[in-house]
């Protein structure tokens, strides 16, 4: 430890993750629904990916995006909730500075992933609906591989700059995060550097990358309703509304939360941290739950595949003597 310019600088070596402030003798009610939403959203997520994987007629471009989504919710969940718990339950809190730089990372890097696989399966929409006689010649295996490929490239480049820059910062006043897991902003703020640039850095990412993929994907299903409502029969429109609507819907809870989230780390200052806290975090909840219920309801094939796995496992659990 030294002094400088009136402020304690020291290298974190660990910090300590308080919680949700102000629900302190809460956390262990609190993290009931926590660990049901994480059960629901590994087995949902498990599910279906074994479905996919393991069913060749699923192995087309928009379950193959599907299960993309399902891999990137597995590790956004995972990354966040086992941790969560340890503090509501165990008040084990205490995290490195390495361990809270490669949560942040694995947070940010599926989120991004997330949203530029959405903007993928809009575009699979598009093609599926405005061009269908081109879909087998666009989408094809090799192409939904690269574009599998840039996903992952795409947000470790705008991630890694983060990194950079909270590596250059000297932090000082405590090591205490009143958060429920490592955010980017919560840790800059415990830094006495000026953290202008951090603060645009991630405005900045957010507008061109999270904002461009939900005006992209705005744009595509703009054309894709004018192309619906142009189909002369009304049967068809309504096969072609369904088609959209699982996915729409997926759209609505991850962009939703995630704006929501956003804009309270950085504006919502006069809101309750206990109330803030729990809404702001919502993203790495809610869409990985209820994205494999949505696409196992409302998806004819999946469901399907699901009901035959269900009957086997019975079949072989409980014989018939």
């Amino acid at each position: 430890m030294m002094l400088a310019d009136n402020h304690t600088i020291f290298d974190a070596l660990t910090y300590i993750l308080t919680g949700i402030p102000g629900t302190e003798d809460s956390h262990v009610w609190i993290a009931i629904p926590f660990c049901l939403m994480y059960v629901v959203t590994l087995f949902g997520n498990s599910l279906l990916l074994f479905i996919i994987l393991t069913e060749r007629s699923l192995h087309e471009p928009m379950y193959l995006f599907v299960s993309m989504l399902a891999t990137a919710d597995l590790l956004l969940s995972t990354t966040t909730v086992p941790k969560m718990l340890a503090v509501f339950w165990f008040r084990a809190g205490d995290i490195s500075f390495a361990s809270c730089v490669t949560q942040m990372f694995f947070i940010h890097v599926s989120f991004i992933a997330e949203s530029a696989i959405l903007l993928a399966m809009a575009f699979d929409q598009y093609i599926a609906i405005c061009d269908p006689l081109r879909y087998t010649i666009m989408l094809t295996k090799s192409v939904i591989g690269k574009m599998g490929l840039a996903v992952v490239t795409r947000s470790f480049c705008f991630i890694f700059p983060l990194l950079f820059l909270l590596k250059q910062l000297k932090f000082c006043r405590t090591n205490l995060l009143p958060h429920i897991y490592c955010d980017y902003m919560v840790i800059a703020r415990l830094a006495c550097d000026d953290i202008t640039v951090n603060v645009w850095y991630g405005v900045a990412m957010a507008i061109l990358v999270i904002g461009l993929d939900a005006v992209l994907i705005a744009v595509s299903y703009g054309l894709i309703l004018r192309a619906i409502f142009r189909l002369p029969s009304k049967a068809a429109r309504l096969k072609s509304l369904h088609t959209c609507s699982s996915h729409f819907c997926v759209i609505l809870m991850f962009y939703t939360p995630a704006f929501f989230s956003f804009f309270a780390h950085r504006f919502g200052h006069i809101i309750p941290a206990y109330i803030l806290n729990p809404l702001a975090n919502l993203y790495v909840l809610i869409p990985p739950m209820l994205n494999p219920i949505v696409y196992g309801v409302t998806t004819k094939k999946i469901l399907k595949q699901v009901i035959n796995v269900f009957q086997r496992w019975c079949r072989r659990s409980f014989p018939l003597s």
